[in-house]
């Protein structure tokens, strides 16, 4: 029975040797089906979080438009001079509390 196993390896062995190439071949051939999976699987996740960055741009994109408006309309004279009335109850001064200095 140990004899056949080392006949049997022996064998094996000069088959390996003797189509060397043709193992060589199927082991690139091996090697490169698993580099193209793995290339698929980087390039569909680097899609997929490019998507969602768009996605995120868009929508910051919106807040600062949006943000602008408001600006503009905040810092309008009418906005301003009703927030000072309503929240400090400031009031326009009178043509008699003003004052006029003269340089000489």
């Amino acid at each position: 029975m140990a004899g056949k196993k080392v006949v049997l390896v022996n064998d094996i062995w000069q088959d390996i040797q003797h189509h060397i190439f043709t193992y060589a071949l199927l082991l690139l051939v091996v090697l490169s089906a698993f580099s193209v999976i793995y290339t698929t699987h980087l390039n569909r996740l680097t899609t997929s979080e490019l998507e969602i960055l768009l996605t995120e741009r868009d929508e910051l994109d919106i807040e600062w438009r949006n943000l602008l408006l408001e600006q503009n309309s905040l810092a309008e004279h009418s906005a301003i001079e009703s927030k000072a009335s309503k929240l400090l109850n400031m009031k326009r001064p009178s043509a008699a509390s003003e004052v006029i200095i003269r340089l000489p």
